[in-house]
């Protein structure tokens, strides 16, 4: 899986990315992350990539011109939306997806991210300020996604989000495929039953005394999945 992720601040994602899961993925081959620097792709010497608002309003909006010159020249001027032959909503057949990240999008959620792991590549695109060009939404992306109903800074965070959402679905990313299989929102509506570990008994004072649920304790397994059972949501 390739992700490329177009922001006027690249420097946001380095510590993020090379850590954890996700470095270990693209020190193993499974994941490719490029981030590229939308002033690269402007105009002029002062490197601006935005302007004010046509019909006026606060704030400032991301210019169409940068951003069409970074997705043709990241993934290919042929392969933008504006230029297909013949396109159909939410085709997956070309593996690429183009997602604008606004405020205004679709929400994400865990499906969304399953349906985006079986892709080769996604672009996101990191808005700022007031917005981005609305012919950006129109001609280019493919999706326009939001990550929850609240308002942040730019899209840097919600890329993070989304990219390491999508990727621990990768085959490989996550050592241990149980984990995924039984964790919340693996199925519709589900969250996961409490977790537990030692000591079996924690007292943070003389007078209380935090115990673990004695049928985890029961080595008795019918029991203990009935009991997961039950405090899942799923099943409440």
């Amino acid at each position: 899986m390739r992700f490329d992720i177009v922001t006027i601040f690249p420097e946001m994602f380095d510590s993020y990315f090379n850590e954890g899961i996700l470095a270990r993925a693209q020190k193993n081959k499974l994941l490719e992350i490029n981030v590229h620097n939308l002033r690269d792709y402007a105009q002029d010497k002062h490197k601006t990539v935005d302007d004010t608002p046509y019909g006026g309003g606060v704030g400032m909006v991301f210019k169409v011109e940068p951003i069409y010159k970074v997705l043709a020249k990241i993934i290919g001027k042929s392969k933008l939306k504006c230029f297909k032959k013949k396109r159909i909503k939410n085709d997956f057949k070309n593996k690429t997806k183009i997602i604008l990240l606004s405020a205004k999008g679709k929400k994400f959620d865990q499906a969304m991210a399953m349906r985006f792991s079986k892709l080769d590549r996604i672009v996101l695109i990191c808005g700022r300020y007031e917005g981005v060009d609305e012919r950006v939404v129109k001609y280019l992306a493919d999706e326009e996604i939001s990550v929850g109903d609240y308002i942040l800074t730019g899209g840097e965070i919600p890329a993070m989000t989304i990219v390491d959402s999508v990727s621990r679905l990768i085959d490989r990313v996550v050592g241990n495929k149980e984990s995924i299989r039984e964790e919340s929102f693996s199925k519709k509506d589900y969250l996961e039953y409490p977790h537990y570990t030692k000591p079996k008994f924690f007292s943070p004072d003389k007078k209380t005394n935090w115990k673990v649920p004695e049928v985890l304790l029961s080595g008795n397994h019918r029991k203990i999945d009935d009991w997961k059972k039950k405090h899942s949501k799923a099943n409440n």
